[in-house]
């Protein structure tokens, strides 16, 4: 008995970039957050491989839009905010069982599937630490920023390590999103 499954391929690096090594480091550094994930609620990883010099990620294959494309023409209801969140925050604390800090929780890399089932995507940017470890090391450089403004927590924003708790402050700017329409956090300057 042989069972099809449905993949995408999610993310190729072209070989010409394969040759930078930040960007090459951040593409396997996804690829190992992503393999170590399995929920529900985060993109699943089958593959990960080279095909003449340019590395690529195989994936579940997503039907539906991401969150800030929804949030793009549609206001959400308190109810659904909150369904979505739990969602997303179930699938966060997969991953910070696991010790991966995510840290680049947005609109744009969160996935309404069509049955209404969120993925957590794009682990470019996670981190391993150590899980409940207050004050963990990560390998991000002292003074350097990673995320997105306006989702990022204020030790990110500063360039300090941040942990799992920057996944929650950036959950509760999406949820604030979802329920208002509006971003929490916005102006000139990060």
């Amino acid at each position: 008995h042989i069972a099809f499954v449905h993949v995408a391929l999610d993310k190729v690096l072209p070989a010409s970039m394969a040759g930078e090594p930040d960007r090459l480091r951040r593409f396997e550094q996804e690829a190992r957050a992503a393999g170590q994930l399995n929920h529900p609620n985060v993109l699943v990883l089958y593959d990960v491989g080279t095909h003449e010099g340019a590395p690529y990620l195989v994936t579940e294959l997503l039907q539906g839009e991401t969150l800030r494309e929804l949030l793009s023409r549609e206001r959400f209801s308190w109810r659904k905010a909150a369904a979505l969140s739990v969602q997303v925050a179930r699938g966060l604390s997969a991953a910070h069982e696991r010790g991966i800090v995510h840290r680049d929780l947005k609109p744009a890399n969160l996935f309404l599937n069509r049955d209404g089932r969120v993925k957590i995507l794009d682990f470019g940017l996670a981190k391993l630490v150590e899980p409940d470890a207050p004050g963990s090391r990560d390998a991000t450089e002292t003074g350097v920023f990673a995320g997105t403004p306006g989702y990022a927590a204020p030790e990110q924003v500063r360039g300090a390590v941040a942990d799992q708790r920057a996944d929650i402050f950036a959950l509760g700017a999406v949820l604030y999103e979802m329920a208002t329409g509006r971003k929490a956090f916005s102006g000139a300057s990060q």
